[in-house]
């Protein structure tokens, strides 16, 4: 198969390309500077210039593969409401220029479906109000295409995609121990956030894109949820510093912008992706990480 794949050179999308040459298929990667350009040169990939923010550029490379993994996303909080509108421009670009077609198009999205008192499953519908409007409204338009012939498939990542280079959201604790000299959590630390190794998150993309079905929801989730104490604990250990609870008062100060997401508990499970997709999670888990060479 001959796929398009956008954040090529990104983080998750690095290790697709990987799995994807391994099972045979062509990639064109999006590349949006000369270095990105050079890098995907240089893995051996094809190269096709342009932006996320370039709709009629994205929509023209999709029509010309057999199916799109769309992986960027811009990734500045402060520019996080632009993002969310440019991300949605670029999915309804790329799901007009294959409707009709039955090809693939498969979308990464965030775990916006929270559901107090259980785990959020593949069968609830992104939020898509106030600040989970952001992922949620690309997503729907996403599963709104298998409607017009397009094969549409939702990954929904974890905060906490992880390997030793990049942990999501849990590089942010980590920064915070390491600047304060202090590895906190706030209140009794039991909320719990999901969370995925990026190789076995880069092998459900590929799985999606082979055998996914049209409107389906995949959760990218190894550990339904780690508490945020655990992940404190495992960081102060690592890094040799005390281990603290905060009062939801002081997080701003301690956290920065991470601290809207230190009390959100958002545990999630993936038992309906890994019985449809026959994914088994099968790398090191987050705590294992970090008390591995995550904090080296």
């Amino acid at each position: 198969m001959h796929v398009f794949l956008t954040g090529a050179t990104g983080f998750i999308g690095s290790i697709i390309i990987e799995e994807l040459r391994a099972a045979g298929h062509q990639v064109t990667g999006l590349a949006r500077s000369d270095d990105a350009a050079a890098t995907l040169a240089n893995w051996g990939v094809e190269v096709r210039r342009g932006d996320v923010a370039e709709p009629a550029g994205l929509a023209e490379a999709a029509s010309a593969s057999d199916g799109v993994i769309h992986c960027a996303f811009g990734h500045d909080f402060a520019k996080y409401l632009e993002a969310g509108e440019t991300d949605l421009r670029a999915v309804s670009a790329m799901a007009e220029a294959l409707a009709g077609t039955g090809k693939p198009l498969i979308v990464t999205s965030g775990l916006t479906a929270v559901t107090p008192g259980r785990a959020s499953t593949e069968a609830d519908a992104a939020q898509t109000e106030g600040m989970t409007l952001v992922r949620g409204r690309p997503e729907v338009a996403a599963l709104d295409a298998s409607e017009r012939n397009v094969r549409s498939v939702v990954v929904r990542l974890p905060p906490s995609v992880h390997d030793r280079q990049q942990q999501g959201l849990v590089s942010m604790l980590i920064e915070a121990a390491r600047r304060t000299g202090v590895s906190a959590y706030v209140g009794d630390g039991g909320n719990r956030w999901p969370a995925v190794h990026r190789r076995d998150a880069a092998r459900l993309f590929c799985l999606a894109l082979e055998r996914g079905q049209p409107g389906q929801r995949l959760h990218a989730v190894a550990e339904e949820g780690v508490t945020q104490r655990s992940i404190a604990e495992a960081i102060g250990e690592g890094l040799g510093v005390p281990v603290r609870s905060l009062d939801p008062n002081a997080a701003g100060d301690h956290f920065g912008w991470v601290a809207m997401a230190m009390s959100n508990d958002m545990p999630a499970s993936s038992a309906v992706t890994q019985q449809s997709l026959g994914w088994r999670p099968t790398q090191a888990g987050l705590l294992e990480g970090l008390a591995g060479d995550y904090l080296a």
